[in-house]
């Protein structure tokens, strides 16, 4: 799914990122906990969190996570947008809730990494 399907579906706006709405992403991700997002992420997924924090940025460099979606309408400072910029991170932000985003995006056809090797 592209990016940009990703911000249609979540009617999110796009605070960093907007040359990069064509990249694909693979699975979705939902996640507060970053030490989860270490231990258990493995293919290429869109982040969505509620965690306004610049270890999310940190996390997603490690991972290579190319988009982060954070929810319940919170939006990163200019710090984490900064940090997202230099890495070429896609920043979005919606106004749903975890719950909400994660199944707006499985209905729309975004798998999850479950039962993958």
């Amino acid at each position: 799914m592209k990016i940009s399907e990703i911000q249609t579906i979540l009617q999110a706006d796009v605070l960093n990122g907007i040359d990069l709405l064509d990249l694909d992403i693979e699975y979705g991700w939902s996640c507060d906990l970053m030490s989860d997002v270490l231990a258990f992420v493995k293919n290429d997924v869109v982040l969505l969190t509620g965690l306004v924090h610049p270890q999310v940025i940190r996390t997603a460099e490690m991972l290579d996570i190319k988009a982060i979606v954070f929810v319940r309408g919170k939006k990163p400072g200019d710090e984490i947008i900064r940090m997202a910029r230099d890495r070429e991170i896609v920043i979005l932000a919606t106004d749903h809730t975890l719950y909400t985003a994660s199944a707006l995006l499985h209905i729309g056809g975004l798998a999850g990494e479950e039962g993958l090797k």
